[in-house]
């Protein structure tokens, strides 16, 4: 069976930083969002200190095991329910509670929770999906930080098929911020990789629309 051109498309890589320059939606990218020495330290600490767990999603029918650990930290009350799966919050350590103040200081947007994956190898990955469950609001604005190992991070658009594919090479201490109307229209993805790296946490604060 032959593949149509879009489907062969290498994925487009960006390099840029600041505003990105992607179609429908709003992204960001600060490299050097923290000093590399800052970043080390705060990686050592949150693998140390966090409350990993497997999470078990629903997916397709069945329960799995996530290929990453996580952990969800919020607010008191907030509550964050994704693949059929329903966290309640952990109290802030005091490292995130202070990342979480300069976030907001960098990005003017108030953030009530923040979802932590750890990647332990290259074999540890992130699936297709969008962040837009009922608790983020219509429009959501996501804060993502990542720390350790450099990971491709790829963004799929959910209707234009013209669009291709685009890269972004997390790099350690980077914020990627995710802003109006990039759930609406794109997925994402954190894929396998044979290649060794590093172990990455990728910390993502979010606001949580409570009822």
């Amino acid at each position: 069976m032959s593949r149509s051109p879009s489907s062969r498309r290498q994925p487009c890589r960006i390099r840029a930083t600041g505003r990105l320059p992607i179609e429908d939606g709003e992204f960001e990218y600060w490299p050097s969002f923290l000093q590399p020495a800052d970043a080390s330290r705060l990686c050592r600490t949150l693998i140390e200190k966090v409350t990993w767990h497997v999470p078990r999603v629903f997916v397709y029918g069945r329960w799995l095991d996530s290929p990453r650990q996580a952990a969800w930290y919020g607010d008191h009350g907030v509550v964050y329910r994704y693949s059929g799966t329903e966290n309640l919050p952990l109290p802030w350590l005091d490292e995130l509670d202070q990342l979480r103040s300069r976030l907001m200081t960098f990005c003017p947007h108030r953030f009530n929770g923040a979802l932590l994956n750890h990647y332990r190898s290259g074999a540890d990955s992130m699936g297709w999906h969008s962040d837009d469950e009922a608790e983020l609001g219509s429009d959501p604005i996501i804060a993502s930080v990542s720390l350790g190992g450099e990971r491709r991070f790829l963004l799929r658009h959910r209707r234009r098929k013209d669009l291709p594919v685009q890269e972004i090479v997390l790099e350690h201490g980077s914020l990627l911020i995710m802003g109006a109307g990039t759930q609406r229209a794109w997925r994402h993805s954190v894929p396998k990789t044979a290649r060794h790296v590093a172990p990455r946490l990728n910390l993502t604060f979010r606001a949580i629309q409570k009822c």
